[in-house]
């Protein structure tokens, strides 16, 4: 992925970025971010970076979070994960 990331790079710096009207959890920290600057630099790193997805979803179940909607898809895949770390959440597809 490294020799993709200069592409990428130029794109996201390339793109506007607005502040997001909720915060976004990135896989690069799992922490909610909503400095547009920041998404943008954490977008590029996140790239070459480790998936934290168990560290994103209780970072936003302790954050008040308690209900997911998975867009696309069967509905199984990421539902799933997600009650992998807590199956008492509420989890919809559309």
């Amino acid at each position: 992925m490294e020799p993709a990331k200069k592409d990428l790079e130029q794109a996201i710096l390339n793109t506007k970025f607005n502040r997001p009207a909720c915060p976004v959890y990135q896989n690069i920290n799992a922490f909610p971010e909503t400095d547009p600057e920041m998404i943008q630099k954490n977008l590029i790193d996140q790239l070459t970076g480790p998936v934290r997805w168990t560290q994103i979803v209780e970072n936003m179940l302790a954050n008040g979070i308690n209900s997911f909607v998975e867009v696309g898809g069967s509905g199984k895949v990421l539902s799933g994960l997600i009650k992998k770390v807590d199956r008492t959440v509420e989890t919809r597809t559309l």
